[in-house]
């Protein structure tokens, strides 16, 4: 076979490097912050969908939290909360009786299980798929009977109770901000009163924390009192949780 003319052969210079592109390496693990970036997902607007919506979507697509929780088979995000709660303050012993005021939808019932609790009583205006172990109750705690049903169901004064109860907004600031008040006067009232001696309440709370009056309350009858941001509430949430430790002076009047 004819060799092609010197001219249409490929040249090379002698010590030439190749001309073939070279492998890029392989990239490595990007950090968590970086990688959560980098995966970050959209949601198209569909027709009727409202852009608060779509940025909800958005949120809990793109929410580590979320993931993880689905992951664990938790219910909820909201059960990494009680665990930063419990691994702070120490709140779930072995055996304990526990109240979950707005319990739905059963991740922090998951979790006071998990961590020893040998029943939970919790209440929510919603409906709560069953959990073993736990008595769930669907009524409103607002109610004036609440306190007295869930007593009910409780054999004897509970070692701890938890509020994770949150109002629905209106857009009203005030309007609002005086909602979440009542609810968690409602619930620290009910702790005060049903706890145990040396038993620990903890609540969700929003903006500067709990009223003045109610903290003061809660520092006559509580050992400690604190407010506390777990790392797991979104970053922008106003929300933040109220922990009183070892009650010394159950209320009775």
């Amino acid at each position: 076979m004819s060799k092609p003319p010197k001219e249409n052969r490929p040249r090379r210079m002698s010590g030439s490097k190749p001309t073939a592109p070279k492998r890029g390496r392989r990239t490595p693990k990007a950090e968590h912050d970086n990688a959560t970036r980098m995966m970050h997902k959209k949601v198209k607007t569909a027709r009727g969908r409202k852009i608060s919506s779509k940025l909800w979507i958005e949120r809990q697509i793109n929410d580590p939290f979320v993931r993880e929780a689905q992951i664990k088979g938790y219910r909820s995000r909201a059960a990494f909360k009680l665990e930063e709660l419990d691994d702070k303050f120490n709140l779930l012993k072995h055996d304990s009786l526990v109240v979950d005021l707005g319990c739905a939808p059963g991740g922090w019932v998951q979790i006071a299980l998990k961590r020893g609790a040998k029943r939970v009583v919790g209440i929510d205006i919603l409906p709560v798929d069953m959990v073993a172990g736990a008595d769930l109750i669907e009524y409103d705690f607002m109610a004036d009977d609440a306190p007295d049903k869930i007593r009910s169901y409780l054999e004897a004064s509970p070692d701890v109770v938890l509020s994770d109860l949150a109002a629905n907004t209106t857009g009203h600031k005030q309007t609002d901000h005086l909602k979440t008040v009542a609810l968690v006067e409602a619930a620290a009232d009910f702790a005060m009163r049903t706890l145990r001696p040396g038993g620990h309440f903890a609540s969700k709370v929003f903006q500067g924390g709990a009223e003045s009056s109610l903290l003061k309350e809660l520092k006559s009858r509580f050992q400690t009192v604190k407010h506390f941001k777990p790392e797991s509430s979104r970053k922008g949430s106003p929300e933040i949780y109220l922990v009183a430790l070892n009650l010394q002076n159950p209320k009775t009047d």
